[in-house]
C-alpha cells in the first residue's frame, strides 16, 4: 500500500511523464502535459493537478486526440500573427512551440497573436500567461470549451466554461495574473464536489429541468451558470467569437457535437495575444512598470489581495519543501502507471 509522500517538483514531473509515455503518448505530448499538471499540484491548484491525468487517458483511449501528434508552426514573414497547428494532439505542446516566436514578434511589433488550431485543450491557462510574462510581455489568453454553461436567462447548456486569463510582468516579482472560467466555477470544481460528496454553493448551476440545484450530480447533468449573470454570458460569447469563429476553429457547441460527451477533453482552438508595455508607452513620459507597481501597491495598501498570490506562495513552499500527496493520490499514480489506458473506462 502506498503511503503519503512529499516529492520534489522534478520527481513528480518524472512520474507523470512516465504515466503518459507508458500510455502511448510521444515525448512531445507527454512532457508538455506533465509540465502543466505538475504546475497545478506545485501551486496547490488541485482541480488542475494530477486529478486531470485520467481525463487525458480517457481522451486518448476514446480516439479523440492523437497521442503521437507533432505540432507545426506557420509564421509568415512580417506578420504579427503566428499560427500553430496542434495536428490533432493536445494544445499544450503546440503553445510551447509557438510561444518564443510570438514573444519575439510582440517585441518587434508591440503586439502579436498566437493562434493554436486543431488542439485538444487541457488544464489551466495561467501557465501560458506566465510563459509570456517571463518574456516581459503582458498577455491575454482565451479559448472556448464544450457546451456546459447556459447563457444568462437560458435553461440549457450552450456556451463553454470559456476560460480567460491575463498577465502583467513585474520585474523582480511574481507577475500579476488572473485566470478564471466565465462560468461561476470551473467544471473540475463541480466534479471535485461530487467526489467529495459535498453540495455546491447556491447559484453555481441548474439541473436538467432548468431549476437551480446544489447537487453536483444534477449540475453535471444540467448546466453551469455564467458568473455575473449577463456580464459573464457576454464575455463567454465574446470568447466563442474570438477564439472559435474568428480563428476558424470549433465553438463550444461544435466541440461537444464532435465529442458526444463532456467526459473527455475538448477539441478546439485557442487565442493568445501578447503586448509589449514598453512599445505601447513609447514616446510618453513615465515607465509603465513603475506606474503599474504604484497601482498594485495601492490595491494591497487597502488590505486587498492580488490574484494568484496564494498560488505563488504555494509555489514557493513546493519549490523548497516539495509537493505533498496523500496515500490515495500516490496509489492512483502507481495504478495509472501500471495499467496505462486500461486504468480508465
Amino acid at each position: 500500500m502506498n503511503e503519503a509522500a512529499t516529492l520534489t517538483v522534478d520527481a513528480l514531473h518524472e512520474r507523470v511523464d512516465a504515466i503518459f509515455r507508458h500510455a502511448g503518448l510521444n515525448a512531445i505530448q507527454a512532457a508538455a502535459l506533465a509540465r502543466v499538471i505538475v504546475a497545478g499540484e506545485r501551486d496547490a491548484c488541485k482541480s488542475h493537478g494530477i486529478y486531470r491525468i485520467e481525463g487525458v487517458l480517457r481522451t486518448v483511449k476514446a480516439g479523440k486526440v492523437k497521442p503521437d501528434a507533432v505540432p507545426t508552426l506557420e509564421a509568415a514573414e512580417g506578420s504579427a500573427i503566428v499560427k500553430v497547428n496542434a495536428q490533432g494532439g493536445f494544445a499544450n505542446p503546440a503553445f510551447e512551440l509557438g510561444v518564443g516566436e510570438v514573444a519575439e514578434r510582440a517585441r518587434k511589433h508591440g503586439i502579436a497573436a498566437l493562434v493554436v488550431n486543431d488542439g485538444t485543450h487541457f488544464s489551466a491557462l495561467w501557465p501560458e500567461v506566465e510563459a509570456l510574462t517571463d518574456h516581459g510581455l503582458a498577455a491575454l489568453v482565451m479559448c472556448p470549451s464544450y457546451s456546459t454553461v447556459a447563457p444568462a436567462g437560458g435553461k440549457k447548456p450552450l456556451l463553454g466554461t470559456n476560460p480567460f486569463a491575463f498577465g502583467w510582468p513585474r520585474p523582480g516579482k511574481s507577475p500579476y495574473v488572473f485566470d478564471f472560467a466565465t462560468s461561476m466555477t470551473a467544471r473540475g470544481e463541480i466534479e471535485l464536489h461530487r467526489r467529495a460528496g459535498k453540495p455546491l454553493p447556491e447559484g453555481w448551476a441548474i439541473g436538467a429541468d432548468g431549476e437551480p440545484t446544489t447537487d453536483p450530480e444534477a449540475a453535471l447533468a444540467g448546466a453551469m451558470l455564467p458568473f455575473g449573470g449577463h456580464k459573464g454570458s457576454a464575455i463567454g460569447t465574446m470568447i466563442e467569437l474570438l477564439a472559435g469563429i474568428m480563428i476558424n476553429d470549433l465553438t463550444s457547441p461544435e466541440a461537444l457535437e464532435y465529442l458526444g460527451t463532456t467526459a473527455l477533453a475538448p477539441l478546439h482552438g485557442e487565442l493568445i495575444v501578447a503586448f509589449s508595455p514598453q512599445a505601447f508607452a513609447a514616446g510618453r513620459p513615465g515607465d509603465p512598470f513603475i506606474r503599474a507597481e504604484r497601482l498594485f501597491d495601492a490595491i494591497v495598501g487597502q488590505g486587498a489581495r492580488l490574484p494568484s498570490q496564494r498560488r505563488f506562495a504555494a509555489r514557493q513552499v513546493s519549490s523548497t519543501e516539495g509537493v505533498s500527496l496523500t496515500a490515495p493520490e500516490m496509489e492512483q499514480l502507481e495504478r495509472l502507471h501500471s495499467l496505462g489506458l486500461d486504468a480508465v473506462a
